[in-house]
């Protein structure tokens, strides 16, 4: 069953009378509506029928609308095409903080040509003051866009002042309504706008196109340019299928539009109304009556906006704030707002549509109350389903490695942890290692590691293996060998039933015995999410510790297992990953590292580490940097497992590696021919990914095909170390 859809305000279904209206331009009317002859005069008349709907729709004249492919399009002509116009006359540009990123980055870009931009504040309700905008406006302004209504919150801004003010001062004035179109009123001579933004996929209309209003006299500089298309202001032959849906849209928002608003508005406030009944902690964010009539912003003070999510499966809607494990990413909005922590963290927000149901409010209402009460601990129904019917990756927030805290923050809580003093101590916090190690006499030392993280994968057998490997590859990539292990367990057993816990134990339990050793015992809180790991003992001989900041100039690096295990387990928790690409991800995180290892004995290998969290680049720049060398990566050497570059593609890419990147990009240098999905491949934070291995390149194909015989395929020579320098790493 399909969850209960309570999202509209990030895109709408399409009206069946739109897709209706559109059919005959799929299927029989194809022709360009720049040709004279009777294909293309049919779909001229259908662009005529279409501009005048909008204009009514608007109370404006057909020839002030231009066709764009969207409300982010619309925001960028109108700013960029003002400001450009106008530039002899001055570079000041009036917005607020709330308005939406098709508008902050606009603004943003232009500061960086030459223009100054006042970003108004707002009040606690996310309401903008016109006297505020009065206050701001300077000699040189040449334009002030204010949005109609806010996206997040709902707050209906005050445009009629401020168009009043704008017309006093003859400022050009826009405001993006894309999100008030078809809910409120939006007439654009009472509002006193030069310029509206319009995008149809928030009307019932397809993806993929908006509109411009620009008034009359209005001058912009072009935006596209090519053929004379649009009155010459857009070039590009219109896309007359989904113009016609825009058109029908607009004509059915018009027609309906008090039945509609007061149907909106009675779903709205009835999801609020009992939720509050059951939850009177909760808090609406924005302004209590000034705001769109479908728009409920809500907090619950206690609980994690994206956890939160993540338990409502059946429930469709977005979060106001994303919590990370050292930071929590509130929206700009709520920033704005000034909305205390306690409740940013935990906002969601609903919005209503025009097929939002009483059935599906009641039932959402009941799905979020109970999720509400499992995550603060005060649910006590039992837990009914199985484990094979749990996603575990939908109870958390991250995943695996890539939850793990940025490295630099993590430099910098470390920077003055003490070193220690006792000469038995022979790896600690001084190197990068992944472990400690502790000389007991002169023939053995004892190897320390632990490491444990979010769900990777949906199945717990599978997530309990996973994180079982990826605690013993700390022991392997150090030359040791495993002893013993203790569990390392955060479960929330108010959501999650018994046996999911037991399948992920016995999950890491199998591959402990892979490993010829035993899980001897452990530790267990109660955690609002699942998290599994492992306290790994070995023993290594002192004399021959792998460590991972020894390589020498000449050596070659060798790499095990191929990377791109963050990005598809985030595709996995999309559920955009094939269960083919599932599978092969799941059986690469599972295999141990101990094939890698026992060949590493029968050769000098310099150093070596495990790539997990900090990803490929990550874990080589804490390989080279206190060694002070620099290195080369060839970058079509490097494998990457099956998927990975579609889905970064298409931006499915963890946060945890967008960190990595951050992190090491004062020591990178990428060649030009490096694409920047290339950079996120090879920052991506997996988890039981491979051993990096340095070793002299005499030994390089010895030790290939050793390993190739081990059954490790898909290892690679993938750089050099170059020369001794400053821990720099070349890409080409």
């Amino acid at each position: 069953m399909n969850p209960i859809y309570l999202d509209y305000n990030a895109t709408t279904p399409i009206d069946k009378q739109v897709a209706s209206a559109m059919r005959p331009y799929l299927d029989n009317y194809f022709g360009n509506p720049s040709s004279t002859h009777e294909y293309g005069i049919i779909t001229k008349k259908a662009l005529i029928k279409a501009r005048k709907q909008i204009a009514d729709l608007i109370n404006c004249k057909p020839d002030e609308i231009i066709f764009t492919s969207g409300g982010t399009e619309s925001n960028n002509y109108a700013i960029k095409g003002v400001a450009m116009a106008n530039r002899e006359k001055g570079n000041h540009i009036i917005t607020t903080k709330v308005e939406h990123p098709a508008v902050i980055e606009v603004c943003k870009y232009l500061e960086d040509y030459g223009f100054s931009v006042t970003y108004v504040e707002v009040d606690k309700d996310g309401w903008v003051d016109p006297e505020e905008i009065k206050r701001a406006i300077l000699p040189e302004t040449v334009l002030i866009t204010v949005m109609h209504a806010n996206n997040e919150v709902g707050t209906i801004q005050p445009i009629e002042s401020i168009g009043s003010i704008a017309k006093e001062y003859n400022i050009p004035f826009h405001t993006d309504a894309a999100q008030s179109l078809g809910k409120i009123d939006v007439d654009v001579q009472k509002l006193g706008v030069d310029l509206l933004s319009v995008a149809g996929h928030k009307l019932y209309a397809p993806k993929g196109i908006g509109a411009l209003y620009v008034r009359h006299g209005l001058q912009l500089e072009k935006l596209i340019h090519g053929a004379d298309h649009e009155m010459n202001k857009r070039a590009g032959t219109e896309n007359v299928l989904e113009v016609v849906g825009l058109g029908e849209a607009c004509a059915i928002a018009k027609h309906n539009f008090n039945k509609s608003t007061s149907h909106l508005q009675e779903m709205r406030d009835r999801l609020y109304q009992k939720l509050y009944d059951q939850l009177p902690d909760v808090k609406i964010n924005g302004h209590q009556d000034n705001r769109l009539p479908n728009t409920l912003s809500i907090s619950f003070p206690g609980v994690e906006a994206n956890t939160l999510l993540s338990e409502l499966t059946q429930v469709a809607a977005s979060a106001g704030a994303a919590c990370h494990t050292d930071s929590i990413d509130i929206s700009s909005v709520l920033e704005a707002m000034k909305i205390p922590e306690i409740y940013a963290m935990g906002t969601i927000r609903f919005s209503t549509g025009r097929f939002t149901t009483v059935e599906e409010i009641d039932q959402a209402v009941k799905y979020v109350v109970e999720a509400v009460n499992r995550l603060k601990g005060s649910a006590k129904e039992e837990l009914k389903q199985g484990s094979d019917e749990v996603r575990l990756t939908q109870f958390t927030h991250g995943l695996g490695c890539a939850c793990k805290i940025r490295p630099q923050y993590l430099e910098q809580i470390l920077h003055d942890m003490p070193d220690p003093t006792d000469p038995d101590v022979l790896v600690s916090l001084a190197s990068s290692d992944d472990a400690a190690v502790y000389k007991i006499n002169e023939e053995t030392a004892i190897i320390q590691s632990v490491d444990f993280f979010t769900p990777i994968v949906d199945d717990p057998y599978h997530f309990g293996s996973i994180a079982a490997a990826n605690a013993l590859s700390d022991i392997y990539a150090m030359g040791g060998k495993p002893l013993f292990a203790l569990n390392i367990v955060g479960f929330p057993d108010n959501r999650l039933p018994a046996e999911v816990l037991k399948q992920i134990l016995k999950g890491a339990s199998d591959k402990a015995a892979e490993a010829g050793i035993y899980i001897l015992g452990g530790h267990t809180v109660e955690d609002p999410e699942p998290k599994f790991g492992m306290s790994v003992t070995g023993s290594v001989d002192p004399r021959k510790i792998i460590r991972n900041n020894t390589a020498q100039v000449g050596d070659v690096l060798i790499l095990t297992k191929p990377i791109g295990t963050g990005i598809i387990s985030t595709a996995v928790k999309r559920g955009i990953a094939s269960d083919e690409i599932k599978d092969i991800t799941i059986q690469s995180m599972s295999a141990l590292n101990d094939k890698a290892a026992e060949v590493m004995k029968d050769f000098p290998v310099s150093a070596c580490t495990d790539i997990t969290g900090f990803g490929l680049l990550g874990h080589l720049s804490e390989m080279v940097h206190s060694a002070k060398l620099d290195v080369r990566i060839e970058k079509d050497k490097v494998p990457v497992m099956e998927g990975v570059e579609d889905f970064v593609a298409n931006n499915i890419v963890p946060g945890g590696t967008l960190n990595n990147m951050s992190f090491v990009e004062d020591v990178v240098e990428y060649d030009d021919t490096i694409s920047h999905s290339d950079k996120i491949v090879l920052n991506d934070a997996q988890t039981s990914g491979g051993l990096l291995i340095s070793i002299s390149e005499q030994y390089k194909q010895e030790v290939l095909d050793h390993l190739h015989r081990k059954g490790l395929l898909q290892v690679q020579c993938i750089g050099k170390v170059v020369k001794n320098g400053v821990g720099k790493i070349i890409v080409v």
